[in-house]
């Protein structure tokens, strides 16, 4: 059947779309070493490319795509796990759907008939996927935001005091270093002590989990007062720093926990900005009170 020209730039799209799925399906399955796993996701690949067949089809000829996309995700799913991965496959599943459904109104009885059956199988994917969802990293993901979130606020309000109280960036970093090594060190302790009272995590792995968060947020955050004397970049570097840590973590987070993205960086935004704001207001009246600008310049 022959498809009007918006339709058929549809139909296009839906082709590579769906011919993306199934290679990158299959490139998960290849890497996936849970055998029940593997198989779910070989299966999908196959739906996925009978998807592919019947866009292909309806469109008239064939749709090409590049494989970078695939290898990028195949690399999220090795590094952030497949909580995050499938998750975010499955988002974008979910507006396909929509399409598909308003693709539903402009197609004759039997090429509607496969594309409802078509977006069924795309519902029975999320339900079968977010099933097998068990992933380690979720387990741990409230001690990486206990060490990323604490050290960003905390360090970002002592390199800012800092602002306020003297012009060299180097007493700044170590100062910030010296703060977060004691503060990851305490966390550390709080998170073994936390997680020896629940049944699901395991108390040192949860104590290094937070330290570690916690000291790589730290040397991040302090790396840009030994690279430059000038202590205002230096200071806008680290606040771009802490924000591109909290875009990043917020973003993780919210995928698997299904949270609007926006909402939840604005505030761990708003949190980090006013910390900042606060804590050059209080060292600038150190600073000015009692001459310590004078001391350590």
């Amino acid at each position: 059947m022959g498809l009007p020209g918006e339709l058929l730039r549809s139909a296009e799209e839906f082709c590579r779309d769906e011919l993306y799925s199934s290679m990158i399906y299959r490139a998960l399955a290849e890497i996936e070493k849970d055998p029940h796993r593997r198989k779910l996701l070989e299966k999908i690949a196959e739906q996925e490319y009978e998807h592919y067949l019947f866009w292909r089809k309806l469109l008239g000829r064939d749709c090409s795509v590049g494989r970078p996309r695939v290898g990028l995700m195949a690399a999220g799913y090795r590094l952030l796990g497949p909580a995050f991965t499938l998750r975010l496959l499955e988002r974008g599943e979910r507006e396909t759907i929509r399409k598909y459904r308003e693709m539903l109104l402009h197609l004759p009885g039997a090429e509607r008939a496969k594309l409802e059956e078509i977006i069924r199988d795309e519902k029975e994917h999320e339900r079968r996927l977010l099933e097998e969802l068990e992933d380690a990293r979720i387990k741990y993901l409230g001690y990486v935001a206990l060490g990323l979130a604490d050290a960003i606020v905390e360090i970002t309000g002592v390199h800012t005091g800092f602002l306020g109280a003297t012009s060299n960036t180097i007493v700044a970093g170590v100062a910030g270093l010296v703060v977060g090594f004691s503060a990851a060190m305490s966390m550390a302790g709080a998170a073994y002590i936390q997680a020896k009272h629940s049944k699901e995590e395991n108390p040192p792995v949860s104590a290094i989990v937070t330290g570690i968060s916690y000291i790589l947020s730290v040397v991040l955050l302090a790396l840009p007062y030994f690279l430059t004397k000038s202590m205002l970049l230096s200071f806008t570097a680290s606040i771009l720093v802490g924000i591109t840590l909290t875009g990043a973590f917020t973003y993780y987070s919210t995928v698997i926990q299904e949270k609007p993205f926006t909402r939840e960086l604005a505030e761990s935004t708003a949190l980090l900005l006013g910390t900042a704001a606060a804590s050059y207001a209080f060292g600038e009246l150190l600073g000015t009170i009692l001459g310590i600008k004078g001391i350590i310049e």
